[in-house]
């Protein structure tokens, strides 16, 4: 069975007001998102992860050394990546649950210091990739951060929040500026109800 372009969950320009504008979704999911998906069919087409889920095919395929395998998991973790990342956000404003702010406070001290770190990975990320807050396998939150599709399905960690730092994520409404993209996307765009849900 063929994966297929989920849409968005809201329409191009929903979050205009907010930073992204309908310019860089049309771009990033008609286009990026898009390209994962039919070169991931392509690659799996014939192989044995056809009928796979993307998290098998995903922790099947990481790291191992062919060529083929390679390119399958390059497009089928960013195809995931980028499933993920639209649902993240939001149009609304959107206030942080309880349950999830104690975690933050009990993990990093305070909200603001996850805030620090989470940008911090994210800016301090060489070339593409994604920062992440993540559950780890013994139980604790943590901030890491990821080289160009690799994501925390790779590690055993449970994924809670994911932002793309590719250069097609940010480059149209905020140009070079990397860290006040990762700041605006905190502030303005996460759906921290989404976030708290995953937990």
């Amino acid at each position: 069975m063929a994966f297929e372009l989920p849409s968005l969950p809201y329409a191009h320009d929903a979050l205009a007001e907010n930073g992204m504008s309908k310019e860089t979704l049309e771009y990033h999911h008609d286009l990026h998102h898009n390209a994962y998906v039919t070169n991931g069919n392509a690659a799996i087409a014939g192989t044995d992860w056809e009928h796979k889920t993307l998290e098998e095919i995903i922790i099947g395929t990481y790291n191992q050394g062919s060529v083929s395998q390679n390119g399958i998991f390059n497009n089928i973790s960013q195809l995931w990546n980028h499933n993920q990342f639209w649902e993240m956000m939001s149009p609304n404003t959107s206030k942080m649950p309880s349950e999830l702010e104690s975690e933050l406070k009990n993990n990093f001290g305070s909200v603001d210091e996850f805030k620090t770190q989470f940008c911090a990975a994210g800016a301090g990320q060489f070339g593409s990739g994604w920062c992440w807050l993540v559950r780890d396998a013994d139980g604790s939150l943590k901030v890491t951060k990821t080289e160009n599709g690799v994501n925390p399905l790779c590690f055993g960690q449970k994924t809670l929040l994911g932002c793309d730092v590719w250069e097609h994520s940010y480059y149209i409404d905020f140009r070079n500026k990397r860290p006040v993209y990762l700041t605006n996307f905190l502030d303005k765009l996460v759906n921290w109800e989404n976030v708290a849900s995953r937990m």
